[in-house]
């Protein structure tokens, strides 16, 4: 495991002392915008981690190894990168196997996160059931990552494009607790609200470390949903996502898109359909969501 895992020295230092810690996924660099924006925003996040308290983790599979910390030359090579492979689970042997590159979807960073003992883990939104799983059983591997991975992941609920109520059922039956950060419904990426009730609801970085430490001392095997809404100035309306996301759907269905090319193309072709301003939410979102994590990742580490 030493030669496949490869934990910079600054994150490997920060976890030696029991410093708080916070993972980032590099598919939101590869796959979920388009380049320059994607290392701006990057490095932005990794900004915003440091401002408040903690270390940044970004992880990625170079060269068949994981990598847990990433310099601006890395960041930049992945920002660019054409065709680079974008990680699950099922993926992750495959390519460390062939000494590949890839971008870590949620659950492959989780899986890698969890190896390098980081505990908060700061992503957009994760994924979920798909519309229309009813027929093509479209269920992203990132919910029974969550089932199965003791990394709380802090996010802005599913994304928009997915079937939020079958989403939340699936973590329900498979018992990861899902948690309102200031809030009583389920985020819906973009939009603040779902209108889907959650059962269960923290005010403070200290109220959820003290759940997570309790999963923990239970011996939960999985992980957290600590779902954040976007900030409100940054939010867009329901009727204009969701009329934008029918459209982008049947295009996609048309073209024949399915597995795990539908959530890239959708995101894309959902900035073209709001005139950018989705990619801007998506930003908004993720900033925030990095300030959050990074506070409960502080007060994690001040057990």
């Amino acid at each position: 495991m030493t030669d496949m895992l490869i934990v910079a020295p600054e994150v490997a230092d920060a976890l030696n002392a029991g410093r708080p810690v916070v993972a980032l996924e590099s598919t939101i660099i590869s796959h979920g915008m388009p380049y320059p924006r994607n290392v701006e925003t990057a490095r932005e996040v990794e900004r915003i981690v440091r401002e408040n308290g903690a270390v940044p983790a970004t992880i990625a599979v170079l060269d068949g190894r994981m990598r847990v910390g990433l310099d601006d030359d890395t960041l930049e090579r992945l920002g660019q990168a054409q065709g680079i492979a974008k990680l699950s689970r099922r993926d992750l042997p495959v390519i460390l196997g062939r000494g590949g590159d890839g971008a870590t979807t949620v659950s492959a960073t989780m899986i890698i996160a969890h190896l390098a003992g980081i505990r908060i883990f700061v992503t957009g939104g994760i994924g979920g059931v798909h519309r229309g799983a009813e027929r093509t059983f479209d269920i992203s591997a990132d919910l029974q990552e969550l089932a199965r991975t003791p990394v709380a992941v802090i996010c802005a609920g599913a994304k928009s494009i997915l079937d939020l109520p079958k989403t939340l059922e699936f973590l329900e039956t498979s018992g990861v607790p899902v948690i309102g950060y200031g809030t009583d419904e389920f985020p819906a990426f973009y939009c603040r609200s779902s209108g889907l009730a959650l059962p269960h609801r923290c005010d403070t970085p200290a109220e959820v470390a003290s759940v997570l430490r309790t999963q923990q001392v239970l011996g939960y095997p999985g992980g957290t949903v600590i779902a954040n809404p976007i900030p409100v100035p940054d939010a867009l309306s329901i009727g204009e996502i969701d009329a934008a996301i029918a459209r982008a759907l049947g295009e996609a269905e048309a073209e024949g898109i399915q597995g795990k090319d539908v959530t890239p193309y959708l995101l894309a072709r959902l900035v073209e359909l709001t005139g950018g301003r989705s990619l801007e939410a998506n930003i908004a979102l993720v900033k925030h969501n990095a300030k959050v994590g990074s506070r409960i990742a502080g007060a994690l580490a001040a057990d």
